[in-house]
């Protein structure tokens, strides 16, 4: 029994060898490529200009542009990094990977909640880390993962509250008025899905309310949302008149119920076939989707022996097919969106496949890390090409005007430091640095201006006229 108890923590500790090189592998590649477009680097700017400006109200596209397309959590914890220590890359996206690993720690401690071994709380999480979505989104510049940390905050505290554990419910509360500062009303569309009927099915299992329904503490859990949330909304809509329309009825409605949208203020719509949402599960969640599904199409077939699941694993279902469950009908959709859901199929592959993924699961656990590498690997040697203008610009001396001839991308605004400005035709100064899509308004260019760098996609010129006239 002692060697087996020593044998346990051997494999514990090399779990964790494993988690902490992936996480420090993470860590640097964050350091090693430009905030691409269009995501990353629209983010990174807003967050630059919040502490550029020192208004953390309303976040801002542009100088004096205000960006009414999501709430500001996200942008408040990337300004607060750059200005706590540097406005760079990997500040700007290390606060996105505290929020992963702060979902890896809550996830560990509700298993271990749920009576998971030590060994089993661990895979849950090595589980969690290692899909490609989750791996892939931690350092990645965007909303989602806060969204991610806040629909885990409400299921856990959900779970642990209505179970009797007091004080968890408030951790629902405060999860849900987080969802509301991450991306929105979308954090109640992701939860009630799941709690809801969970609770239907709990109830008519048992014939009865064998609950006492004090335990979620409704009023008093609802004010704690309202005073994370409300204050901001108040003073959003106050110094921004019209944001709550947009955002509540294009972002929230218009966005997934037409897939064609034109009232996107900040991109184009995303235009899927209805159910797109679930490909983007099993892309994601891969390579633990494969288990998963053997595990539904196993109970499905399996008629005679099918057993009901129990609460806990019934719970998790519902937990990871949330996103599904209220996307499988938009065509708008994007991978990010499956996140939420992710942080349930540690726990839940275990509860389908306890010995064959402890004993047989070693090989899906390199699948994330080659994924990441190939990503990174692209990023590193193309970003600057293919995905940002930061070498591009690298070539403008500091003083001088910088133009974008109609198009200019969001890394452009973040490299120039909010410097680049678009122009519908050919600038008048004496000289200036003029950047063109490729094979874009060759004669003025060719009289007047020097090629001093390119990239896949544009060229930038340093442009000098005698008589600007």
């Amino acid at each position: 029994m002692k060697f087996e108890a020593l044998a346990a923590g051997g494999r514990c500790r090399a779990l964790w060898i494993f988690l902490l090189a992936l996480g420090l592998a993470r860590l640097a590649s964050m350091a090693a490529y430009p905030l691409v477009d269009t995501t990353e680097a629209r983010y990174g700017e807003i967050a630059r200009i919040i502490v550029d400006s020192g208004n953390w109200i309303v976040p801002q596209i542009d100088y004096g542009v205000p960006f009414w397309g999501k709430p500001p959590l996200s942008f408040w914890a990337s300004a607060l990094s750059i200005e706590g220590f540097a406005n760079s890359e990997f500040f700007i996206r290390l606060p996105h990977f505290l929020a992963a690993l702060a979902v890896l720690v809550l996830i560990w401690k509700f298993a271990r909640s749920q009576d998971f071994s030590r060994r089993r709380a661990d895979i849950s999480i090595v589980i969690v880390a290692t899909s490609v979505g989750f791996l892939i989104s931690a350092g990645v510049v965007m909303t989602d993962m806060f969204l991610c940390l806040a629909m885990a905050m409400v299921m856990v505290g959900f779970w642990r509250g209505w179970h009797g554990e007091r004080g968890f419910v408030y951790l629902m509360y405060a999860g849900l008025g987080l969802g509301l500062l991450a991306k929105g009303p979308v954090i109640l569309a992701l939860a009630v899905p799941a709690i809801v009927p969970w609770l239907a099915i709990e109830i008519r299992r048992a014939g009865h309310v064998d609950r006492d329904y004090r335990r979620l503490r409704i009023p008093t859990g609802l004010l704690v949302t309202l005073l994370i949330a409300a204050p901001w909304y108040y003073l959003m809509e106050r110094q921004s008149p019209g944001f709550l329309h947009y955002f509540i009825v294009g972002e929230h409605f218009q966005r997934f119920l037409d897939s064609g949208w034109r009232g996107d203020l900040y991109g184009t719509g995303h235009a899927h076939i209805r159910g797109t949402i679930w490909f983007y599960w099993l892309l994601s969640a891969f390579p633990w989707s494969l288990p998963i599904a053997v595990a539904v199409v196993r109970w499905v077939i399996n008629r005679e022996g099918r057993a009901r699941p129990d609460p806990l694993q019934l719970f998790l279902v519902l937990w990871m097919c949330s996103p599904m469950l209220l996307f499988t009908l938009a065509g708008n959709v994007l991978p990010a969106y499956v996140l939420p859901g992710l942080p349930a199929i540690g726990m839940l592959t275990l509860k389908a496949f306890p010995r064959p993924v402890v004993a047989r699961g070693k090989p899906l656990l390199a699948v994330a890390p080659l994924v990441l590498l190939a990503v990174m690997t692209e990023f590193v040697l193309e970003g600057d090409q293919k995905f940002s203008d930061q070498h591009l610009l690298s070539g403008v001396t500091a003083g001088e005007e910088l133009y974008y001839y109609h198009h200019r991308p969001y890394s452009a605004q973040y490299y120039s430091h909010g410097l680049a400005r678009t122009t519908e035709e050919f600038p008048q100064g004496t000289h200036f640095y003029l950047v063109t899509e490729k094979d874009q308004l060759a004669g003025p260019v060719d009289r007047f201006c020097e090629l001093k760098r390119s990239n896949a996609k544009r060229r930038l010129y340093f442009c000098r006229r005698d008589d600007p006239a």
